[in-house]
Parts: C-alpha cells; structure tokens; sequence
C-alpha cells in the first residue's frame, strides 16, 4: 500500500530522525509515539505528500487513497453539518447535483422527443446513483456523526455555528465518511469524550484500510495498536503489538543497554587501571600504547531518557560569599537522645551536597538545622554574604493553595517573572497547554510535587535545601527534576534516595556516621570507590578460613607460634600482617614468573609477525602453517597470562593497602 524507505528529516540543525523504514499494508494499526517535537506530525506530513523528506524516498501503489486528519483545522464551506460531510463523497455528490438540474430541465421542458431524453438521463442517473451507495451513503454519514456525539439537530446547523472541537470532529467525520485506503490520524482523540472514543475504536477495529495514528491516550493506543512506531531520542523503533507491548520491551532494551553499559565501564576501569600502573614502565611501553588505543576507540553506550533534555531559565541569584553557611559545635538532642555533639560543617559557594547515611542517621535533623526551621541546644548556625536560602520538604505540597491555577501558583512566588516564562517552567516540569489553567485541588500527590519544585526554583534564592524532593516523582519527572537542579546556579544540599539523581547532580558527598559528618570531595561513584576500599580494608579477617585457619594454613588462630625473638605470643595484629606478608611475597614472585614469560612471549611474537610479513622467509606451507598455530598458542597464553596478571596484581595492591593500614593502626 504505501512504503517509506530510509527517511530522514532534520530542522534547524537538529535531525529529527533519520534511517526511517516502514512499510504499511492494509490492515495496519499503527501508533506513531514519541515525545512533543520528535517528529511525529513531521513524519505524517511526509507520509501524506505534503512534505518532503531530506533523505529517502515515499512509494505507493496505483490508486492508493489517503485521507489525513491534521491538528489544525481546514477552511469549512458555509454548508450544513450534513452537507459538509456527504460532500467528501465527491461521486454521491455530482450524481445528485445532476439529478437535480436534470429535474428541474423535465420541469420546464414542453417538446415530448427532449422530454424522453431526459427521462433516460434521469433513470440513468438513478442507477449510477444507486450502484454508488445513493440514499443509504447519507445513512452512512448520519451514523459517523451519531457515533461522534452529534444530534439528529446538529445535522442541518451551519458549520460556522459550532466551536473549535466539534469542528475538529467534523473533520474527522468528512474524513471517515470519504473512506480512504489509508488514514493519517494526528491526535484524534483531542477532541472527543469517553463515548465518542469507545464508537471510535470500534470504527477503527472494522476498518478495513490502514491506520497511522498519534494520540496521548494510552487506553486508545492499547485498543487499537497492532504495530508501534517509536520516535526516541537516538533512534526510531518499530515493533508489534500495542503500546503497553512497547513500554515492557523498552524496558527490557533499556536493561541489556544498561548490563552492556556496565560491562563496558567495567572493562574501561581494567584498562586504565593497567595504564595507570605501567604508564612509565619501560618494559611494558608498548602493552600501554595498546591500551590507550583501544581505550580511544571506545564508543560509550548511550543509556535513553524518558523525556528530552530541558534547559530552563531561573532567576538570576545574588551572588554569595564563598562561605555559605556554617554550623560550629552545634549540638541537638530529642529527649536524652543525642542526634550530634559539637557538629561542625562548611558548604562553600557552587558545592552541590548529597547528604547520605543509614534511616536514623540524623540527615533530616541536620538539613533542617541547615534550613533554620529547626533549633538546636548548643553552637551557631551561620549563614555567609547575601545568602538566600530555599527550603523543600514533604509539606511544601500542604502549602500550595488548592484555589490557585499552577500559574496563578507560580506567579505568587515570582512575580517579576513573564507568563511566557512561566509557561516555559512549567512546559519543563511536564505541564503544557491547558495543564496551566489546572487548579491544585485537583492535582495528583507527583503533579503537586512537581508544581511545588518549579515554584521553589523560580526564586531568587541561592542556597538550595532539599529533603527528599523525588518523592512522588516518576522516572521522567526525575529526569526533568535532575535537568532543573544540574541549571540551578546556587549551592545546593539534598538528601534523596534516588542514585541517578545522586550521580547526576553531587560534586560532594557528606556521609553522616555516629552524629559526625564525614565529607568525601567528587561524585557519587568515587564515593563508592573509596568505600569499597574501606570496607576490604576493614574485612581483614577474611585472610583466615571458616575453619580458623590463616592463609598459609598453620593451624588455628588460638594455637600461633610465639614471637621468635621476645617469646611471647603474637597479637592477633602481629599474626595478621605476618600472614599478609606472606601472602604478598607468594603474589610477588608469581608475578615476576608471569613477567618473565610475558616477555619471552612477546619476543617470539615479534619474531613470528616480522617472519609473517615475509611470506618467502618459510621453506613450504607446512611450515607456515607450523608458525601459524605456533603464533595462535602465543596469543592466547599471553592474554591469559594478561588476565592472570592483572587479578594478581589487584590482589597485591589490595594487601599492601591493609599492610599500610595496619601500620597506621599500631
């Protein structure tokens, strides 16, 4: 019926989609999904001939047919409703002008041989009329229109009569009644309410063309999808079932992409880890010039986004000192409880804070101090410069006043701000169209959320508190919440449960353990790195075995040798560094073993690939089938000698670290 094939489109230096194929044949119900701007009407619009891809071409079979429902509205005639709708069928309509002048001719008409004539042109015209559909056509039309929510009286109403959205389902009626072989629907469920939507599905569940339809309602796109059409951020997917179909194999993408991720990251550390340890080793030059190398041509994977990246405008801040706040030996207790003794803690201008630490920890208690809406028994809470400080927790959202529109809402707190403005933020935190008009009493716990964020951002604050702000929050409003915070031009401190959100905006961690704050400078993940250290290093035990064993095997730990030269028992420290010596010395010496074939290994690989360039330098084609395999084996040992190699080594560092611990501990 219709093909596309390659398709690309691109406005304004930004490529809409590109490499898009699809081929439609009768029967097809296809949902055209994707974000506001991605292309999806675009892509109709070229479907339909009225617009003209940058790549690609359009092919469609003879005599194809095509009706397209846009979102705006077409210039009406002065008809009637009826009229309006019944003229689609331009067959129906010239046979029934014709009959009418050429009964008006018999009327006038007094020679008896014309008179036949038109007699015959009349029964003629009866039968054309009859064998297009005639009478039971206008029946046709009146049940579209029934089914669409019109009454018997809105059929002989002029058009001019009626507002924008049963125009709209004027339209989409002209449009049903013409009966195409293929329909392209944008956005027709705008306009029409539950009943008009159910008579529709139906429709379109016994239509017996093809459909390409975009529409929000995602109980529509369930009824009637067959085949989704996917317009995302990197690529266009297209696979069948309906949308619920799509959100689940999304999902399951989005995972392999993220194990391929992690898999990909993981390998990367390997590699850099072995640079980082041989950048300025002679003997290991060229192992590192390869690595960097296949380090380069790494193409990170992409992880999708459920929304498009928002850029916002927030009011410009007063510029703070470079001291923010401070609080100096601050003390609070509930009771007898003691939360913190003698806090002390600084956040400096462009810090952006993620308080971290196990439930009970205090983080709450100690962002609330921050905020200054909680007071303390000892200390001082001191704020720098010009400092504006903006505080959000869990009963903002009781705060908003259910009598307000969002806009209403926003222009109380930013009064200097232009509605277009507004408009913008709130596009930005999900809200578009006729959403801004919406009043907060009938929002939901994540939309009043998301109204209370946009709010707290659009002041003029530069120091920025929150506690807990993904709460309520779907995955896309967090996207759009970690795009507002990552545009935010103050200082800000937060605690959240959500690691993207973490990962995406701290460029400091504070981790609060036994009432002290415990500040770790840089990104969530080098937090966790540092951790991690701190956790094998604090597991030293785990050198001796389930059974009491230490590494070497000599026995329990209550029956150690005693010290050779004071001959007294070792302490459990003693014993500890003395099997983690050994245990370094055994890693060691494997180590330079592996060092010493490496570099055996790599000389015969340099000697065979310098033979290999020079095919006439074997006597037969035995022989360089010999060096062939010979070289294969080389390969393959030294890269598992390589694996062998870099486990050693990890383990070699990881016991020096607790050596050093250790030392530090005496």
């Amino acid at each position: 019926m219709l093909s596309a094939s390659n398709i690309s489109k691109t406005y304004a230096e930004r490529t809409l989609f590109s490499g898009l194929t699809l081929n439609v044949v009768a029967g097809d119900r296809i949902a055209l999904i994707g974000s506001n701007g991605s292309g999806k009407t675009t892509f109709l619009d070229i479907l339909a001939g009225n617009t003209s891809p940058d790549t690609g071409s359009i092919s469609r079979q003879r005599n194809v047919t095509i009706g397209y429902l846009k979102q705006e509205l077409n210039p009406f005639s002065g008809k009637t409703l009826l009229q309006e709708v019944l003229e689609a069928s331009s067959e129906v309509t010239s046979l029934k002008d014709r009959i009418a002048v050429t009964q008006e001719s018999l009327a006038s008409e007094a020679d008896p041989g014309k008179t036949a004539e038109l007699w015959q042109e009349l029964s003629n015209l009866d039968t054309a009329l009859e064998a297009a559909g005639g009478d039971d056509r206008e029946h046709e039309a009146k049940a579209i229109l029934f089914g669409l929510g019109f009454k018997q009286d809105d059929f002989t109403r002029p058009l001019g009569e009626f507002s924008g959205g049963w125009l709209m389902r004027a339209a989409l009626a002209r449009l049903l009644f013409r009966n195409p072989d293929l329909l392209l629907l944008d956005e027709p469920t705008n306009h029409l309410d539950l009943d008009a939507n159910l008579w529709f599905e139906k429709f379109l569940a016994s239509f017996r063309g093809a459909v390409v339809v975009t529409s929000h309602d995602r109980s529509f796109l369930n009824k009637v999808a067959t085949r989704v059409l996917a317009i995302e951020l990197d690529e266009v997917v297209i696979l069948r079932g309906d949308y619920d179909d799509y959100l689940i194999t999304r999902e399951q993408s989005l995972q392999v992409k993220q194990a391929a991720a992690a898999r990909q990251e993981r390998e990367v550390q390997r590699q850099t880890r072995f640079v980082e340890r041989f950048r300025y080793n002679a003997r290991k030059a060229s192992q590192v010039q390869s690595r960097l190398k296949q380090l380069a041509k790494v193409q990170p994977i992409q992880l999708p986004r459920a929304t498009k990246r928002v850029h916002y405008s927030f009011p410009e801040p007063p510029r703070s000192g470079v001291e923010v706040i401070r609080l100096a030996s601050v003390s609070k207790f509930y009771g007898d409880h003691a939360v913190y003794r003698g806090l002390n803690l600084v956040l400096t201008r462009g810090d952006r804070v993620a308080l971290v630490g196990p439930n009970g920890a205090g983080k709450t208690t100690m962002l609330k101090i921050l905020a200054g809406v909680l007071p303390f028994e000892d200390g001082e809470r001191k704020t720098g410069h010009n400092v504006v400080t903006a505080y959000y927790a869990q009963h903002m959202l009781e705060l908003l006043n259910p009598g307000n529109t969002l806009i209403e809402e926003l222009q109380q707190a930013a009064p200097d701000e232009s509605d277009q403005n507004l408009r913008h933020t709130l596009g930005g935190f999900l809200f578009s169209g006729d959403d801004v008009r919406k009043p907060i009493s009938v929002l939901s716990g994540g939309e009043k959320a998301r109204v209370a964020l946009a709010k707290l951002l659009l002041q003029p604050s530069n120091l920025l508190l929150m506690d807990e702000p993904t709460n309520h929050l779907d995955i896309a409003s967090r996207e759009i919440l970690a795009d507002a915070l990552s545009d935010y031009r103050g200082t800000i401190c937060f605690i959240t449960h959500d690691r993207t959100l973490i990962r995406q905006v701290a460029n400091k961690i504070i981790e609060i353990v036994n009432g002290q704050p415990n500040a770790f400078p840089g990104d969530y993940d080098s937090y966790l790195y540092r951790k991690q250290i701190e956790t094998a290093q604090g597991g030293a035990t785990s050198i001796a075995d389930g059974a009491g064993n230490d590494a070497s095997g000599q026995g329990p730990a209550s029956n150690r040798l005693h010290g050779r030269r004071s001959g007294r028992p070792l302490s459990a420290g003693e014993e500890l560094r003395r099997a983690l010596s050994r245990e370094a010395r055994r890693l060691v010496i494997r180590i330079d073993e592996i060092d010493a074939k490496l570099v055996d290994h790599e000389a015969q690989i340099a000697e065979l690939e310098s033979m290999f360039s020079s095919p006439d330098q074997f006597d037969d084609v035995a022989q360089l089938a010999a060096s062939g395999e010979q070289y294969r084996e080389l390969k393959e040992e030294s890269q598992a000698l390589w694996e062998e190699w870099e486990r050693l080594s990890l383990e070699a560092e990881r016991i020096d670290s607790r050596l050093v611990g250790l030392k530090a501990d005496q």
